[in-house]
């Protein structure tokens, strides 16, 4: 299921031809091809899940279908319903639900006792002042459905919470819509991505995050693994983690956590019931021949073999290139330059010029990623940061 908007189509269509399979390419915009494509194609409601699973299953009758993934987080909603239907492998709707709406997850979270902040839901059109005045600072204002850190700001104050409610009414446009305040959780915070085999999570990689990521809004920038955290602690992490995916009831499939830790130990900050976001997760290979991420979740799902689930020896980094500023895109220099620093696998302008660029809270699409392999965890993020300084981002 590849929406219109997303990254991943390439990565997961080359995957289906590294197995052999024939894939059935789902989306929400008709193609001129669908027509001629002999069931390569189709068209879905992929916002009416259960629209979606009606059209799904009268496909299947003509093209009978093995396994339906999910590649972001509504889709895996849609992927989980047409399973169900279908009678094929897949999540509970339930737990995608779940793993979708930050207020749900966070209720089963805390009845499961696994570590989170502390939180309130709370409306949009309710008065910021009033809130402003229950609210422990600093905290965390967050949209209950929007990705990629979008919409997530931090207010040390009740003036700075004001504001900050006022900011996300304009970025949600949904009067009626709630939203989460949650206490602020200071520490490091990782990543990890994450396997589902039968209610058991597969730890892939866990990423660290050497920028910090204190507010006040929370665009990520550098991914580096395998995680430099002693190895004591990356077990409280993963079980942290792993808790997360069975209080919220995720059976298969790939996550995403993204956690931090303190003096007090481990917090599930967000899980997600998807792959690693954007096209980041080219840097991840697997076993002696580099398989990819892609084809590691399209073999899980078919109940194919998987050649390894061991992350290459090397250290593998990927930078989000964050937003320059906002404006329209004229050009991008220094590309030749910034693939030219040594360790540097490639450097991807996603962006295109004619481009508006949209900072954060209001914006999530990064402009691009460099990615980077070395020796160490070191070097890749001096290399990442190397190439970064040799790009100019011009705007109008």
């Amino acid at each position: 299921m590849l929406p219109t908007t997303t990254y991943r189509t390439a990565a997961f269509v080359e995957a289906a031809r590294q197995i052999g399979v024939e894939l059935t390419v789902a989306s929400e915009e008709p193609s001129a091809l669908q027509a001629t494509s002999l069931g390569g194609l189709i068209t879905l409601p992929l916002n009416d899940p259960q629209g979606s699973a009606t059209e799904a299953f009268l496909f299947a009758k003509r093209y009978p279908l093995a396994a339906v993934v999910g590649v972001d987080d509504d889709t895996a909603i849609v992927a989980a319903v047409i399973a169900q239907r279908l009678g094929l492998k897949g999540n509970p709707v339930h737990a995608m639900q779940a793993a979708r709406d930050k207020h749900q997850q966070r209720e089963l979270l805390a009845k499961a006792g696994v570590p989170i902040p502390r939180f309130m839901l709370r409306g949009l059109n309710e008065e910021p002042a009033e809130i402003a005045r229950t609210v422990t600072y600093p905290c965390v204002v967050k949209p209950l459905r929007l990705s990629a850190s979008r919409g997530v700001m931090r207010a040390d104050s009740v003036q700075g919470f004001i504001k900050a409610q006022n900011r996300l009414r304009s970025i949600v446009r949904e009067p009626e819509a709630s939203f989460l305040v949650e206490e602020f959780i200071p520490g490091y915070e990782v990543a990890l991505e994450g396997l589902v085999v039968n209610r058991r999570l597969h730890v892939l990689a866990i990423f660290d995050k050497p920028d910090p990521l204190d507010g006040p809004f929370f665009e990520e920038t550098i991914y580096v693994t395998p995680s430099q955290v002693p190895a004591a602690l990356q077990k409280t992490i993963v079980d942290c983690a792993d808790r997360a995916v069975r209080a919220l009831g995720i059976t298969e499939g790939p996550i995403h956590a993204e956690l931090r830790y303190n003096e007090r130990g481990p917090w599930l900050i967000e899980l997600a019931a998807r792959p690693i976001g954007g096209r980041c997760s080219a840097v991840l290979h697997f076993g002696d021949k580099g398989v990819t991420l892609e084809e590691i979740i399209l073999r899980h799902a078919l109940g194919m073999p998987i050649p390894s689930l061991q992350r290459e020896r090397q250290a593998a980094g990927v930078m989000m290139i964050p937003i320059p500023g906002a404006g329209t895109l004229q050009e991008v220099r220094g590309v030749a330059e910034a693939k030219a620093v040594p360790l540097i696998e490639d450097v991807e302008i996603t962006a295109h010029p004619g481009e508006r660029l949209v900072p954060f809270p209001e914006g999530s699409r990064y402009p691009g990623f460099i990615f980077a392999r070395g020796e160490t965890p070191a070097v890749v993020e001096a290399a990442l940061r190397d190439a970064h300084r040799r790009l100019e981002f011009v705007l109008v």
